[in-house]
């Protein structure tokens, strides 16, 4: 039965970047967008390498649809814009709508790891080696866009990923506009840094967004040409950058460069969890901190992110002992 049907997606797995992709027939009779083809090189798995540019199951500005299609809606800078990407026989079909689309599709190949040098990867552990063997279609992301990735990291401090995904929906879907395009369903794409700026402080305790985090977030947008200029800096440079920041630490910077700029050696560190799954994953060592999960990605040093994601993706974590982090609702007080 090995192999007969798809793994389930667990907890860890799911974190690794990992989104169920279903193939299937194009949608029909849909409006026409802009389009253009892509030819990758090497295998290229949709779910793996979009991913991490979902948060959580509702979130807005990502779908995928039983066609094979991923659909997201950004804020580029030219504009509000919907993507659509699917792979039929080895090519990449891409289309997009709106202000932003043609900025969108120019960035399609390196969105899919154009940029990423998977080849430069040498798996130092049996598990790691494994799960490379398994994911021959990860690639990392380089979005172009720093705000995109920056909000949500900064509403996933110091919370459960469900208050993190859930201020992030209802305050894109609330703050938000409508994302150009025959899109599937109810999508969104995130407020401007202006609109960012003006949201009362009671809608962000709605959201259950305490005040350190909003003012971040405020504190960022204020300064979001700046930042999104980082694009252009090395991933250490943009994160020297975005540090300068009042509220925006190394476990921050890092999960935004991993996606804006496709860093494939920027380690989250700082995070609750990661370094006790390395740490158990490689040395069986469920109680490591950040220094021993740094020093036992130093074989992968210039590929630790790409180590961390695959050791993430394996799905080999240590059992639970303490209870799950009780969820909050500061909108409720």
């Amino acid at each position: 039965m090995a192999g007969r049907f798809p793994q389930r997606p667990t907890r860890t797995t799911v974190r690794g970047g990992h989104v169920a992709v279903p193939g299937g027939v194009p949608r029909q009779g849909v409006v026409a967008g802009r389009r253009r083809t892509w030819v990758p090189e090497g295998a290229l798995d949709l779910g793996l390498v979009l991913g991490p540019l979902r948060r959580g199951p509702g979130d807005p500005t990502f779908r995928a649809t039983p066609d094979g299609s991923v659909w997201r809606a950004s804020r580029t800078p030219v504009g509000a814009g919907t993507l659509r990407v699917a792979l039929r026989g080895g090519v990449v079909e891409a289309e997009a709508w709106g202000p932003g689309a043609e900025w969108l599709l120019d960035q399609v190949p390196a969105v899919l790891g154009a940029s990423d040098e998977p080849e430069a990867f040498a798996p130092r552990h049996r598990i790691v080696a494994m799960a490379w063997r398994r994911r021959p279609g990860l690639r990392l992301t380089r979005t172009g866009l720093v705000l995109e990735s920056l909000i949500p990291s900064v509403l996933e401090q110091k919370v459960t990923t469900d208050e993190a995904y859930r201020a992030w929906r209802l305050l894109v879907r609330q703050f938000g506009e409508p994302a150009p395009g025959p899109v599937p369903g109810r999508m969104s794409v995130m407020p401007g840094a202006r609109e960012w700026a003006l949201i009362p402080s009671w809608e962000w305790h709605r959201a259950g967004v305490d005040d350190k985090r909003a003012s971040t977030i405020l504190r960022a947008v204020r300064v979001a040409a700046r930042l999104e200029e980082a694009v252009g800096m090395s991933p250490v440079d943009a994160r020297a950058r975005l540090e300068v920041v009042p509220g925006i630490g190394p476990w921050t910077s890092a999960e935004t460069v991993q996606r804006s700029h496709g860093a494939a050696d920027e380690v989250t560190v700082g995070d609750l969890h990661l370094p006790g799954i390395v740490g158990f994953a490689l040395a069986g060592d469920r109680n490591a901190d950040d220094s021993v999960m740094l020093s036992l990605l130093e074989p992968y040093a210039g590929q630790r992110h790409r180590a961390a994601r695959l050791i993430l993706l394996s799905g080999r974590v240590p059992a639970r002992r303490v209870p799950r982090m009780p969820r909050g609702d500061i909108g409720r007080l």
